[in-house]
């Protein structure tokens, strides 16, 4: 797993490059950089049921004296990943997310980095990340108790304008702080987090974001007004953005649009004025700037007529395109480590500005395309230089030399495409060891794949002692000394050339891991020879259903993988195999049994849930009635296992012979528990649909109910419906605590399935005994004895069944591939302030809860 890290989410982070100064007088003293956390774009720009636009003054803006567009975040659309794009100007890898939401110090550079001071207020998760460890920093941020779902966060908003508002006035009365706001190059930073925080609590078209959204407006209009009012000189440079978007169902995270296309609005000092739309522009109102946007979805699409927005140029850019655009405005060094494109449509500057912007822009970009390939070229052995920038410092000269005679669109152009090479560049360098990586990782998995089957044919078969005579096993026994020497040897060299590459650790356990399971298959040669020229004299009827079992197999492996996609495979899945399983059980079972009807209804319960949509909608009354589900099934299982005395069919196929529960009053204790916790979705779900905060003893009530419930089931009879209908129970309560809608009857269909399953092969093996039907040892299909019976080419549907159970399990209630595509609302009977660590430990453990039920 952690080679995917190292394929495709590798720190895009280098060091050692010097700073470009620019050459250009900076168009604004100040900036001004208003975040608003989780606002999308469409939310903002459109207008209500009564025809009213919700933000009138960034719109006034937006038609009388700026620029605007959309903003294309990058997955993970999460805050820490948005805000470092923003101010920082590059796109952490994924895996940094888990960093985010702590006050850790900055471990790059940024526009506040380069800034003389910045005044930074809001949330405890973001703003530390970026003015903890900086000294030429003034800021403060609300406690984390603020952070409560249960209540209208858009005063978060309100007290970080309040902050800054304090700071204004305080400046009247102290001279030292007047002196610093009268400096240049200053930079104010205000993280609203309303949005964010009534987005997960109460989805974005609930009354209480869209009203968030006219909060955020008059913050921008009363921070503008009052920095006008200040500095009375037109020197003040705005920006106004999001961080990432919010889902329809309150959620964010993956690559929907909604969650990646965010407002941007821009005006001041150095901004261009609104440009009209005229006849010979873009019908969709779109510049012409060839933008290659992050996100992967269709952009230079005609702007929604709601957005009433269509006569005024929309000029779109990469989340991280803000970072140099501040910076030039500023006319400051763009951040290092920035991998932004400078949109010249935002800047308001003379022909030479622009081009000089362009070119710094370029050369920052440049540098660390430089820095990496200088880095990359002295660690290997046989460097692959990027061609295409082979002689970048003579593209360099040709663009000063039309600098120098006044060519500035020429110059512009080349600085823009030796910018875009440069760009291509990093992402060559930033690659550059996949090939040998995904060679070492897809080699140690079929090696693994391989060994795993040999180690099953040689332990759990009699093909070894059949095939292999004694003799041929003691040189079996030299040959694999001789191999396992080779194998070491050849890590060994491995080892050496990756030493001598400066290749990190896990380089090393990814080649060695491979090797091994290398030297280990080829160790067997004999053993497979052998194999192989048994398997060639066997007889074609024989060859036929080996090559039956394998193509069914991969037929079903392949309908697993297109099923991430496309969730309602399983529903045709579970139909079919009910009917299968039902016309199987009805043939092979002698006598009359209700087995293969509750197998088949089984089947067909499950079925209906991955037609259902992945936005679970909020249904308290049907979580509550799950709860009597469960306890239904729970007390069907226990009649069924204590009835069963006289009826040997039952009592072998239930091991009811085994030791009864030292708990007798088990089955009442568990099915109280999840009594009590229908009744807490109840009580709390009331609570916060009444948005009241969520009592302390409410929280340790849902805390104490799911926490001993898991532990019961430790203590139940051995007998087969016994363990498994109380581990069933044990989970419920946990579950239905988590549960906001259907997800609660998944998880009691998903349990009637799995019991399906166990009383399906159990059935076939009771059968199997009375019927005496056994094959010979020397039959490849019946050669491991396992429990007194044979293994046979068919029990490969039990692995394949588990599969099939296993991804049910994920993909059944939403896309497990995207934990945004499952709702963050289902914590808040647990805790509803702002943990994000804990909050997503809930989430994963409840979607884990069906996957511990297969196990």
């Amino acid at each position: 797993m952690l080679s995917i890290f190292d394929i495709y989410f590798k720190s895009p982070i280098v060091h050692g490059m010097d700073l470009v100064s620019p050459r250009f007088p900076a168009p604004a003293k100040r900036l001004v950089l208003l975040v608003a956390d989780g606002l999308r774009a469409d939310k903002f720009f459109e207008s209500d049921a009564a025809g009213k636009f919700r933000a009138p003054f960034l719109r006034s803006v937006i038609k009388e004296r700026g620029r605007w567009g959309v903003s294309h975040a990058r997955p993970p659309t999460e805050s820490r990943p948005g805000h470092v794009a923003i101010i920082a100007g590059f796109y952490e890898d994924p895996s940094d997310v888990t960093k985010g939401w702590k006050a850790n110090p900055v471990e790059f550079d940024s526009v506040f980095n380069r800034s003389r001071h910045t005044f930074s207020y809001g949330s405890p998760d973001i703003v530390p990340i970026f003015c903890a460890a900086l000294p030429h920093t003034t800021w403060n941020s609300y406690p984390h108790d603020f952070e409560d779902f249960a209540t209208d966060a858009s005063f978060l908003d309100e007290w970080s304008f309040d902050q800054f508002q304090g700071l204004m006035n305080r400046s009247k009365e102290d001279p030292k702080l007047k002196e610093l706001l009268l400096q240049d190059n200053l930079v104010v930073f205000l993280h609203l987090l309303g949005c964010d925080s009534n987005g997960h609590a109460h989805r974005p078209f609930s009354s209480i974001y869209l009203n968030n959204v006219a909060v955020v407006d008059s913050i921008a209009a009363r921070v503008y007004n009052l920095l006008e009012d200040y500095y009375k000189d037109n020197r003040t440079a705005y920006v106004f953005t999001a961080d990432h978007g919010m889902h329809d169902k309150g959620s964010h995270g993956d690559g929907h649009p909604s969650n990646t296309d965010t407002p941007l609005v821009v005006w001041g000092a150095g901004v261009k004025h609104p440009k009209p739309i005229s006849s010979s522009s873009h019908g969709d109102g779109h510049s012409d700037c060839g933008t290659r946007f992050v996100d992967d979805h269709m952009h230079d699409t005609p702007t929604p007529k709601e957005w009433g927005l269509h006569g005024i140029e929309r000029v779109d850019v990469n989340q991280a395109d803000i970072a140099p655009l501040m910076s030039t405005l500023l006319g400051l060094p763009c951040p290092v480590n920035s991998v932004g494109s400078l949109p010249l449509d935002y800047i308001d500057m003379k022909k030479t500005g622009e081009v000089e912007a362009v070119l710094a822009n370029t050369k920052q970009v440049l540098n660390q395309f430089v820095r990496k390939s200088q880095t990359k070229e002295a660690t290997s052995l046989y460097f692959k230089p990027f061609k295409p920038l082979g002689h970048y410092s003579s593209l360099l000269d040709q663009i000063e030399d039309h600098i120098s005679n006044g060519d500035y669109e020429v110059a512009r152009k080349l600085s823009e495409n030796l910018r875009d090479l440069a760009l291509q560049g990093l992402h060559y360098f930033q690659t550059y060891d996949w090939l040998m990586l995904m060679t070492v990782i897809i080699l140690g998995y079929i090696g693994w794949m391989t060994y795993i089957v040999l180690h099953v044919l040689q332990s759990y078969t009699s093909l070894a002692g059949d095939i292999l005579t004694k003799e041929q096993a003691d040189h079996r026994t030299d040959n694999t000394r001789k191999v396992q020497l080779c194998g070491c040897l050849f890590l060994g060299l491995l080892s050496i050339i990756l030493f001598m590459e400066q290749s990190p650790p896990l380089y090393h356990a990814y080649t060695t891991m491979t090797v091994f399971l290398w030297t280990q298959i080829s160790s067997e040669y004999r053993f497979i020879k052998a194999l192989w020229k048994q398997l060639h004299g066997r007889e074609l009827n024989y060859f036929t259903k080996v090559v039956a079992a394998c193509a069914v197999s991969v037929f079903i492996l392949e309908y697993l993988v297109n099923s991430f996609t496309e969730r309602k495979l399983y529903t045709w899945c579970f139909l079919t195999v009910g009917v299968i399983a039902f016309l199987y059980l009805f043939k092979s079972i002698p006598w009359r049994s209700g087995i293969p009807f509750f197998v088949c209804g089984a089947c067909w319960f499950l079925s209906v849930f991955t037609l259902m949509p992945a936005e679970i909608p909020d249904n308290n009354n049907l979580v509550i009635w799950s709860g009597v589900m469960i306890i239904l099934i729970r007390a069907a299982g226990r009649f069924l296992d204590q009835h069963t005395e006289g009826n040997k069919f039952w009592l072998t196929i239930c091991n009811s012979d085994a030791k009864k529960s030292k708990f007798p009053m088990l089955f009442q204790l568990q099915a109280l528990l999840v009594g009590l916790s229908s009744v807490m979705v109840s009580i709390s779900t009331s609570h916060r649909t009444e948005n009241q905060e969520l009592h302390v003893w409410h929280q340790i009530i849902n805390w104490s109910i799911a926490g001993p419930s898991m532990v019961l089931p430790l203590f139940s009879a051995n007998g087969l419906l016994s363990r498994l209908t109380s581990i069933f129970l044990g989970f419920a309560p946990t579950f239905l605590l988590l549960s906001i809608g259907y997800e609660a009857v998944f998880y009691g269909a998903f349990a009637l399935v799995l019991m399906a399953w166990i009383l399906f092969e159990n059935t076939l093996i009771y059968s199997s005994k009375v019927k005496r039907l056994s094959s010979s040892c020397n039959n490849m299909e019946d050669n491991a004895i396992v429990d007194g019976r044979y293994l046979q080419l068919s029990d490969i549907r039990i692995p394949l069944t588990f599969m099939v159970l296993f991804n049910d399990a994920f993909f059944g209630t939403g896309n497990f591939a995207s934990i945004a595509s499952f709702e963050i609302s289902s914590v808040y009977r647990f805790i509803t302030v702002f943990s994000p660590f804990l909050m997503a430990a809930l989430l994963i453990f409840k979607l884990f809860i069906p996957f511990l039920l297969v196990m």
